[in-house]
């Protein structure tokens, strides 16, 4: 499959809007009904931090089928220092296009362009077993927190350069576009689109009937509403859970599998 990358025009707006909704259909915060990312893309593109020049879409068989966007962040430190980063996201790919290399691909072609620009490194806050694929890496490893000061896996770094980050440690503060986002302005904008029934998370009791007493407890520490948001919770994570063993991993492997969810190395 041939996969084009060419910056977005203002006519593929809607479009790349409607691509978003459908990939993140399915996964969307815990006080949301519905999944709030086709409005934070309509957002970003009028928001100061927005980067014209590293929003990107991917055309297969002559039609859009993946977008990523990006924005200014930052890292400010102990002394108040702030030093620039970037944060992309989201990054869409259409179900049916998914796990054809479109994502990898929009984020090579993206991560050229932004060293190119001088920017140093992306954070992201993402699948923790995915992104290390492409190189991604923990940010506790470079001695970045969350804005709250916390760290996990789905909080990673991705230097653009050798030693991009040395000498680079505190906190990540990003945009307020990305924490405004009301379940009433997004239902209103998904007005736009045409109507589509809500998703229905798959309950993690489906998972915990299946597990043995001590992983049923761990598992429940991580406090998942759903099989879905299991997805912000890597594998070198739950199996270092107290409790959780070999066969224990493989079982929630196969139910996730079994309904449709990836996770995992």
């Amino acid at each position: 499959m041939k996969i084009d990358i060419r910056l977005e025009t203002p006519e593929d707006h809607y479009e790349v809007e409607e691509l978003t909704r459908e990939a993140f259909w399915r996964f969307w915060e815990p006080e949301l009904r519905i999944c709030s990312e086709h409005l934070l893309v309509h957002r970003l593109r009028s928001s100061p931090v927005f980067i014209p020049e590293l929003n990107f879409v991917a055309v297969a068989d002559g039609k859009i089928a993946g977008h990523i966007i990006y924005a200014k962040s930052k890292v400010t430190d102990d002394a108040g220092t702030k030093h620039e980063t970037l944060t992309f996201g989201p990054l869409s790919v259409l179900p049916a296009y998914q796990n054809k290399g479109i994502g990898r691909e929009l984020m090579r072609v993206s991560f050229d362009r932004a060293k190119e620009l001088g920017y140093r490194a992306v954070i992201i806050f993402g699948n923790p077993d995915f992104y290390p694929k492409a190189g991604f890496r923990r940010a506790a490893e470079f001695g970045i927190m969350t804005p709250a000061g916390g760290n996990y896996d789905s909080f990673m770094a991705y230097p653009l350069y050798d030693g991009a980050l040395d000498g680079i440690n505190g906190r990540y503060i990003i945009d307020p576009v990305y924490e405004q986002l009301s379940e009433k302005d997004v239902l209103e904008f998904d007005k736009r689109f045409p109507p589509k029934e809500p998703f229905t998370p798959t309950p993690t009791d489906l998972l915990f009937d299946r597990l043995g007493p001590a992983a049923k407890e761990a598992l429940k520490s991580l406090n998942c509403a759903s099989l879905e948001m299991m997805t912000s919770k890597s594998e070198r994570e739950i199996t270092s859970l107290p409790g959780m063993d070999r066969n224990s991993i493989e079982i929630i492997r196969l139910v996730l599998r079994e309904n449709g969810v990836r996770w995992g190395k």
